[in-house]
């Protein structure tokens, strides 16, 4: 439809998945000149407000002239939602296009995928014919609703048609109507007058204003001129209130520095402790086999050796023998137990 009305551009519903108000707004602009070109809308949308304006002007614009009521909140969204809003205002355009029968222009080979067509010479008997629809709808409605009363009223009329004319009570009733009317232009009047009244007090009160204005201004100014006789000694505290955090900030991460590394420390040993047990128990358990081993093959020697004269002299030479192994497992089993003492204590002094 726009490709058709003759909008400069091409457009698809692809450059409207993501908010793209700079786009609506163009579209909107054309189509709002495209219908009244004299039409004078700010077409400024850089900042929030001057989008709301733009936005709530063409919506007041398209309702006024063409009768198009417009969501203004998805036309601010500039999305998928505001292409149907658009679709409402080209579709009228569109329509009246083809029921006008405009004749496409001849064009170039070049230019073949664009149209021109001339609609501002038809827009004016565009609104005429709109502004008299709606006043034939409303003529029609008065026009009903006073035929639904004529049944009173013939009767009312007969009766006054057949009553006879009285001159003097036809005086007084013109009396009567002519000192109303007296009174009402006596009330417009005083209401004029009254309106001058006002005006006068509403000017008074704008200058009055104007003048405190003014005074407020100077005083602002003197006071942005004027430095605080504390602030001095504010930017001072601001300033040693900056060293005290930053050396607060350096302090906090030593400590939590310092933190992580007992807890480091006391992990690694934990671990050598938790070794250490388990090596104690290995070599608790291989040195308890190893004697029982020795128990079982003294035990056998004694009993396979015939009993000869010498037999104490062995005895005693095998009973030395039992003791200094157990004597030296001994001594190697409080090594082992005052080891990891002796490296903690090394670490600590380290």
């Amino acid at each position: 439809m726009m490709r058709a009305l003759g909008y400069p551009r091409l457009i698809s519903m692809e450059n409207f998945h993501t908010p793209n108000f700079m786009l609506v707004s163009e579209v909107l602009l054309w189509l709002v000149k495209r219908y009244e070109p004299q039409t004078d809308i700010p077409p400024d949308v850089e900042t929030e407000q001057d989008r709301v304006f733009f936005i709530k002007a063409v919506a007041q614009f398209m309702a006024t002239k063409a009768h198009i009521k417009l969501n203004t909140k998805k036309l601010y969204q500039a999305d998928g939602y505001a292409v149907k809003e658009l679709l409402k205002v080209t579709s009228v355009l569109y329509g009246a296009m083809n029921t006008k029968g405009v004749e496409r222009a001849d064009v170039s080979e070049d230019d073949s995928s664009k149209f021109k067509f001339d609609l501002g010479s038809k827009i004016a008997d565009l609104k005429a014919a709109r502004q008299l629809a709606s006043e034939i709808t409303s003529k029609g409605a008065s026009l009903y609703d006073l035929l639904g009363k004529e049944v009173e009223l013939r009767e009312a009329r007969t009766e006054s048609i057949a009553r006879p004319l009285e001159i003097n009570e036809a005086e007084k009733m013109m009396k009567v109507a002519i000192d109303c009317v007296l009174e009402q232009v006596q009330k417009t009047k005083d209401m004029l007058n009254n309106v001058a009244l006002d005006e006068a007090n509403l000017e008074a009160k704008i200058e009055k204003r104007k003048l405190e204005l003014e005074r407020s201004q100077k005083r602002l100014q003197t006071l942005q001129s004027v430095r605080p006789a504390f602030m001095d000694e504010y930017e001072k505290i601001e300033e040693q209130l900056q060293k005290q955090y930053s050396s607060y900030l350096e302090k906090f991460r030593n400590l939590t520095y310092m933190e992580q590394l007992v807890d480091d420390y006391r992990k690694t040993e934990q671990e050598m402790f938790e070794e250490t047990a388990n090596m104690l128990r290995l070599m608790q358990n291989r040195l308890k086999e190893e004697e029982q081993h020795l128990l079982k093959s003294g035990n056998k020697d004694d009993s396979d050796i015939e009993i000869q004269e010498d037999e104490g002299s062995d005895s005693e030479v095998e009973d030395r023998q039992i003791m200094k192994q157990r004597t030296t497992t001994e001594t190697l089993l409080q090594g082992i137990l005052t080891f990891p003492y002796i490296c903690v204590s090394l670490r600590r002094s380290g």
